[in-house]
């Protein structure tokens, strides 16, 4: 300890640095990165013809090394400390002839002008940098401009930092303007503990003829694993590329010393575009007894499962990696714009990855497990991309779901995690009379959608709970009959075609603010109008309050399945003002005096949860809640009229009633739609 500076000032000191070297004696002192894990770089800008200036040596080994290894060995160390120019001219004069160390101070330079072709400076910039002052900058300044004046056209300026993002900034906004090319590597670290647990990092500065007018800059950076470096398009860009690998290796740093208290995600991306490949969550499980061999796993999502409840929630993956018996379980998402060869070639892409969040204790040369769901990728097939300026981008796309059912999604890539619509695919059947497939007819691939939309299911467990809420309407011992149904919130289109298939004397009204999304439920969802089904591309908010002043008590039941665009509000399904008082009581008054409403909320803030709750009840005299398991959706169930309130037994008697009415022969029913399991756990608020 006493060998730090009293303050930072002091490293800009050559008597600080005299009383430094004296007191450590011989021993080289490396501030970071050690002559292997610099090599590589070392060797692609240093050439053994090229005469190199070392900035600020010390009495590192750096110099001794390269020139022992044969990477050059015209070497001039400069330095403003006595005692080290004393120590290192006697160590290397006799074995390194060739290499020189001068005491000199870097901001004055006694070399003419072009006299090198690299300058090298191992922690020289940060010692000097340690502070945004005036004083600091302009010494910095001089630092740059005397290493432009001796620098040859050509030349390189390599420097080793820990990249500080006011270090780094300065140095690529310096030499950038100048008109140089800058180019920012990662050092591959070496695999030792290290003394620093933010990665090192080199700038290669190479300094062209600045070309009067021209405010082209070309910024670079390269990953330890990349030979082919990305280009950025600003200085912040470059700096935030920097502070994200800082951030990996810090994090990396955490979790291979102690356990998660909560699960960590991040994105690998791709080093060509940029984009997320992967998405890892690291999820840990202090219930399982550790062993040799269960120390850490890796699970590979299939593609276009990513949203279901096991892989898209942190309890769904906690009891993932509970069930899969590791210590340490990564889970690994799939990116739709992306292309995978298969389970192998991720293997081989993310093993060396992927040990950097190994957990402690995880024994040496261990073979760690990549495992699945059938032992595949999955399939997924985008079908559509689009954009519309209220929903953003989009796209339609065909997933293998578990077994052997296809399902098409529609998904909204501004909130990619979540499962707009979707529909299951009937299977291809083949024509009567066809004759057998040749054996070497190609097969369909798998980007062929399997065959046309199954409009007798519906995938969304509210869907079937919404479905459920309509044996509320009617007497005790009486069916739906003819039913008018307002349904605000088009997707895809399956619930309201299933009330308009199953319930056959319905008169169906679908509210979509987005002509996008019926373009899309028409196309890709098999969603049609006719007599019964119309479609009214407006505001729900407009539309209800016109009903509301012109055409009052007209709906038999009114369902709302309608997201909401604004992701800051802690409540994504209905859009906030959906569910204030004066709205919904013009949604009470459109009702007929024995209808019901129905709504759909997904609401994570326990605040504004509670509070639509509240406003609820003082509009609507009894309110039915039904939980959706896995989910956050919530089915609220709001009758009109005061003769609504059922017991468990009545509402399971009605749901009965209503299933036999809609089960009739040779209409598909699948066996999930058991609406009185359904209504099982509603409950009244």
């Amino acid at each position: 300890m006493e060998l730090l500076p009293r303050s930072p000032a002091e490293f800009g000191s050559a008597r600080y640095w005299d009383r430094f070297f004296r007191q450590r004696g011989q021993r080289p002192f490396e501030w970071y990165g050690a002559f292997p894990e610099l090599c590589p770089v070392l060797h692609k800008y240093v050439r053994r013809r090229d005469k190199v200036l070392v900035v600020g040596c010390g009495n590192s080994e750096l110099s001794e090394q390269m020139y022992d290894m044969g990477m050059c060995e015209d070497i001039v160390n400069i330095d403003i400390s006595h005692a080290v120019i004393r120590q290192m001219q006697e160590r290397s004069a006799s074995t390194r002839p060739r290499m020189s160390y001068r005491l000199m101070d870097m901001l004055q330079m006694d070399f003419p002008d072009a006299h090198f072709q690299v300058v090298l400076d191992k922690g020289t910039l940060d010692a000097l940098l340690t502070d945004e002052e005036e004083a600091t900058l302009a010494k910095v300044d001089q630092m740059f401009a005397e290493i432009s004046r001796v620098l040859q056209v050509g030349g390189r300026y390599l420097c080793v930092s820990l990249a500080q993002a006011h270090v780094l900034k300065k140095a690529v906004e310096y030499f950038s303007q100048e008109g140089w090319v800058v180019r920012v590597h990662q050092v591959a670290s070496s695999g030792d503990k290290q003394q620093f647990v933010l990665p090192i990092f080199v700038y290669v500065m190479t300094k062209f003829r600045k070309i009067p007018g021209s405010a082209a800059q070309i910024l670079e950076i390269c990953h330890e694993e990349q030979d082919k470096p990305m280009r950025v398009e600003s200085v912040e860009q470059l700096v935030a590329a920097v502070k994200d690998r800082q951030h990996y290796a810090m994090l990396c740093s955490q979790i291979s010393k102690s356990p998660c208290k909560e699960q960590v995600s991040l994105d690998l991306c791709d080093k060509e575009s940029g984009k997320p490949r992967y998405t890892l969550h690291v999820v840990d499980s202090p219930s399982v007894k550790p062993s040799r061999d269960n120390h850490l796993a890796i699970f590979i999502i299939p593609q276009g499962r990513e949203t279901e409840w096991l892989f898209g929630t942190e309890e769904g993956r906690r009891q993932l990696a509970a069930s899969a018996g590791f210590g340490r379980l990564l889970t690994v998402a799939l990116h739709r714009e992306q292309h995978y060869e298969g389970m192998a070639s991720i293997q081989a892409e993310l093993s060396g990855k992927v040990m950097e969040l190994a957990p402690p204790g995880l024994p040496a040369r261990q073979q760690v497990p990549f495992l699945s769901v059938g032992g595949d990728i999955g399939v997924r097939a985008v079908q559509h991309c689009g954009s519309s300026p209220l929903s953003g981008e989009f796209v339609v796309e065909d997933v293998k779901g578990d077994g052997t059912c296809y399902f098409r999604r529609l998904i909204f890539l501004q909130n990619r995690n979540v499962v707009q619509s979707e529909a299951r695919l009937l299977a291809p059947t083949p024509l009567s009379g066809q004759k057998k497939r040749r054996k070497d007819k190609k097969k369909p691939g798998p980007t062929e959608p399997p065959g046309a939309i199954d409009k007798s299911y519906l995938c969304c467990e509210h869907h079937k709970a919404m479905v459920a809420g309509l044996c509320l309407l009617g007497g005790p011992d009486a069916l739906p009959g003819e039913l008018a149904v307002l349904v605000v919130g088009l997707g895809g289109g399956s619930l309201p075609l299933f009330v308009h298939d199953y319930f056959s004397q319905a008169h169906v009204a679908v509210v979509e603010i987005d002509p996008s999304m019926l373009e899309v439920a028409t196309c890709w969802f098999g969603f049609s109008q006719g007599d019964r089904m119309k479609v009214h591309v407006s505001d729900g908010l407009d539309y209800v309050a016109k009903l509301a002043a012109e055409a009052p008590a007209q709906y038999d039941a009114i369902m709302f399945d309608v997201d909401s665009k604004d992701l800051t509000v802690g409540m994504s399904c209905p859009p906030p003002a959906f569910v204030e008082k004066p709205f919904l009581q013009k949604v009470k008054t459109i009702l007929k005096p024995e209808g019901i409403f129905v709504l759909n909320l997904v609401c994570r803030d326990a605040g504004l949860k509670e509070s639509v709750l509240a406003t609820l009840r003082d509009v609507f005299p009894l309110l039915y809640a039904r939980r959706i398991q896995g989910e956050l959706n919530e089915i609220l169930f709001c009758p009109a009229g005061p003769a609504g309130r059922h017991g468990p037994a009545e509402l399971g008697a009605r749901a009965r009633r209503l299933e036999g009415a809609l089960r009739q022969p040779g209409r598909p029913w699948d066996s999930s739609y058991a609406l009185a399991d359904v209504l099982q756990a509603v409950h009244i608020l």
